[in-house]
């Protein structure tokens, strides 16, 4: 069985930082290409950070362009999405996908409140 875990996820004030984890199991992370996504209430999920099998290449969205870092240690079979200087608009339920030619497979979600 297959599984994505997503987690670090909560309520942080505006500015701050979290860090979101991708854990995988049942599948060796290394040869997938893993993306973060986010959906805010009322919003389709959006694209926010991709990163490639090897680690080497990383794209973002031009909201997070910065603040955001995407990272990946095929060793450990997880993929982490830094988020820092979050602001109210990054509020929303985060999720990571993982992605091998047509293979493709998506995590529970994490929430991630900004508030004050």
């Amino acid at each position: 069985q297959v599984l994505l875990v997503e987690s670090g996820g909560g309520l942080v004030q505006p500015g701050g930082s979290l860090r979101l984890s991708c854990a995988a199991s049942g599948i060796f992370l290394r040869n997938y290409a893993v993306s973060w996504y986010r959906q805010r209430p009322g919003k389709e999920r959006e694209l926010i950070a991709s990163i490639d099998s090897s680690g080497g290449s990383s794209n973002y969205v031009d909201s997070v362009k910065g603040r955001f870092t995407i990272s990946r240690d095929n060793a450990e079979n997880t993929v982490w999405l830094q988020m820092n200087s979050l602001i109210v608009e990054d509020s929303g339920v985060y999720y990571c996908k993982a992605q091998f030619f047509a293979a493709t497979y998506w995590g529970q979600g994490t929430q991630v409140t900004v508030s004050s």
